[in-house]
């Protein structure tokens, strides 16, 4: 390791250690698990921020805090005796070269998608070799993790039908169930029921899913960007708004479309 990397690691042990920190003490695998999540979340916004500035000072940060995460459930491990960081490092590499054949071996793999295509057998090849016993599971999608957040969970459960051949031939077929989860919708807001007005937005949703998928594009990705953009171009009525002495409850929607016009022109 280098010096800056074992330095990372004695200073979490001495905080684990007696007359360390007590909240880093008391800490467990499960007491973890909601910082792990916020840390990941944390560095895909950066990554986003990356994509959209360049700057990329916010995502080192955020990769240290990731890092973290890694250095302090594997020094928790050491001192329960379950494994050590050393070991998780060596069976990541292992990992890498068995599914990396094409670089590592004989394996003629050119494209990505001939890589990706190779993927599962060599993952259900690594079970059987090492006699892991198989998950016992009633349908292909309970692999795909049910906590998963609703549009990364809708791409890879689709992914999964997908593998099957159940899935959409063209991206056309795509537009017309969306054409047909919104009229549906709009008789369900006829009908003013919620509770179908809730079933048909999430069998939009779930549609718009599949054709990012269908045209290779990561919805959560497509979403932040846009959640993003939003920010800006509202940040910007705002500003305009308070420069001209006025705030968003005294100001009409006109004026704030105007704005948001000129924003949206500034972005092309």
């Amino acid at each position: 390791m280098s010096e800056k990397f074992d330095e990372l690691i004695a200073v979490m042990e001495r905080l684990r250690a007696p007359g360390g920190c007590p909240w880093d003490a008391a800490q467990t695998y499960a007491s973890l698990s909601q910082y792990l999540l916020e840390e990941a979340y944390e560095t895909f916004d950066a990554i986003q921020e990356v994509d959209a500035t360049g700057d990329t000072a916010n995502l080192k940060e955020e990769l240290g805090d990731l890092l973290l995460q890694v250095i302090f459930h594997s020094t928790i491990a050491k001192e329960k005796g379950d494994f050590t960081l050393d070991e998780v490092a060596e069976g990541v590499s292992k990992k890498l070269v068995l599914r990396h054949p094409h670089v590592f071996g004989d394996a003629k793999l050119a494209r990505a998608q001939d890589v990706l295509d190779n993927w599962d057998t060599l993952k259900a090849n690594e079970r059987a070799a090492s006699g892991k016993p198989e998950k016992q599971t009633e349908s292909i999608l309970d692999d795909v993790p049910i906590h998963f957040p609703a549009l990364l969970e809708a791409l890879k459960v689709t992914k999964k039908a997908a593998k099957v051949g159940f899935d959409w031939k063209e991206t056309a077929q795509i537009f017309e169930k969306i054409d047909e989860e919104i009229n549906e919708l709009i008789e369900a807001m006829n009908l003013e029921n919620p509770s179908e007005m809730e079933e048909e937005i999430g069998d939009l949703l779930f549609a718009v899913v599949n054709l990012a998928r269908k045209l290779d594009i990561e919805p959560e990705t497509a979403l932040k960007r846009t959640n993003r953009k939003f920010r800006k171009r509202f940040a910007f009525i705002e500003k305009e708004l308070k420069r001209n002495g006025k705030n968003l409850p005294e100001s009409s929607l006109s004026e704030m479309d105007a704005l948001w016009d000129q924003a949206k022109a500034a972005d092309a």
